[in-house]
């Protein structure tokens, strides 16, 4: 199990509330240049929301398969591309948050597949998918309202729950120790992740 008992989770109504407020942030940015380089990729601004958009598809291929071995070839790359607009990118969010949320729906309780394939593979039930997107979509949407000098502040609730959710998972993606658990979860998740808050230099390391 990759959550414990008792421990929140997040769902698909989070999900919905996360897809919302970034494509709003992206939406608010449009007309900036999305060809400067996002915070922490590497890759520009552009680049990295089509990253972070197929990483919400990808987790849905991903249930479906119900594959116990490795990733499905099926649905291993849906970017849009280095021609996608902002607006094309915020409606591919919106396909994409509505078809990972309709999988997750539709498997029965006892679907399993990988849902990690590093450091080691690992088997997810239907819930866990909904963070698996959610996780790279705000780290990445942080990324992409930090390069673009936009200010990105999820819902307080929405982060302590994917927090809780995600903490018992093995990740290279979150690096929990050392890290004490605060009232902030979202600077809890940044930090984890070695990452600041868009719109401040301040780091929580």
């Amino acid at each position: 199990m990759l959550v414990q008992s008792g421990v929140e989770r997040f769902t698909v109504d989070d999900l919905h509330e996360l897809s919302e407020v970034v494509a709003s942030c992206w939406t608010s940015a449009v007309d900036r240049d999305w060809t400067v380089p996002a915070e922490s990729t590497g890759w520009s601004c552009l680049a990295t929301a089509d990253h972070a958009v197929d990483c919400v598809y990808a987790p849905a291929f991903f249930l479906a398969s119900r594959k116990l071995d490795a990733y499905p070839l099926a649905g291993s790359n849906l970017e849009l591309g280095a021609e996608a607009t902002p607006e094309e990118l915020v409606e591919s969010l919106g396909i994409a948050t509505r078809i990972v949320t309709a999988v997750v729906n539709d498997s029965p309780a006892n679907a399993r597949a990988v849902i990690f394939r590093r450091p080691q593979v690992l088997i997810g039930s239907a819930p866990d998918f909904v963070p698996r997107a959610a996780l790279e979509l705000i780290l990445h949407g942080n990324d992409v309202a930090a390069g673009l000098g936009l200010t990105f502040e999820p819902a307080e609730g929405l982060c302590r729950r994917l927090r809780e959710h995600t903490r018992p998972w093995p990740l290279w993606t979150l690096e929990w120790n050392g890290l004490a658990e605060t009232d902030d979860p979202w600077g809890d998740l940044l930090a984890a992740s070695g990452r600041t808050r868009a719109g401040s230099m301040t780091d929580r390391r």
